[in-house]
């Protein structure tokens, strides 16, 4: 069976889904369509931990469907910005576990991802597959993925 691993971008989802369709990405069916016979080796969604209740729950939610749920905390900055950020992590992580799946599965838009798809493809000699909503993803991502899927409106909760 081939080996799947799958690493989610959750603040790029959010808002691309929310700008693009104005409704919210459904995980459900996204892990039915990533992982259909497929052996999950990891699944790791990254977020930010802002502390809240609600959030905790779609947390716990993530955590039964089957995900790795990684947090950390919205750094506020003197000058009143925010920051959180998982790119380096995502990386990391997806290089990590590169060796141990057939396929890599990323869910995101972000452009900075594609030196990371191209070396995953050409070097490990792995499968990638992009997920993104298409006008908030970046050219040169979907270039470098091996396959990339539009994230519409069968990906959405109704």
């Amino acid at each position: 069976m081939t080996k799947v691993a799958i690493f989610i971008d959750i603040q790029n989802v959010y808002y691309t889904v929310r700008e693009a369709y104005g409704k919210n990405f459904d995980y459900n069916k996204f892990w039915a369509q990533a992982t259909a016979n497929r052996d999950v080796v990891n699944a790791f969604c990254y977020a930010i931990d802002k502390g809240d209740k609600k959030q905790r729950e779609f947390q716990n939610i993530l955590r039964t469907i089957g995900f790795n749920v990684k947090l950390k905390p919205l750094i506020q900055r003197s000058d009143g910005s925010a920051k959180g950020d998982w790119d380096v992590g995502i990386a990391l992580d997806a290089m990590e576990h590169a060796d141990q799946a057939d396929v890599i599965v990323l869910v995101s838009g972000d452009g900075d991802f594609d030196l990371l798809v191209k070396k995953i493809r050409t070097q490990y000699h792995k499968k990638v597959e992009v997920y993104g909503v298409p006008q908030f993803t970046a050219a040169t991502l979907m270039h470098e993925a091996s396959e990339f899927i539009a994230i519409d409106k069968t990906l959405l909760l109704t």
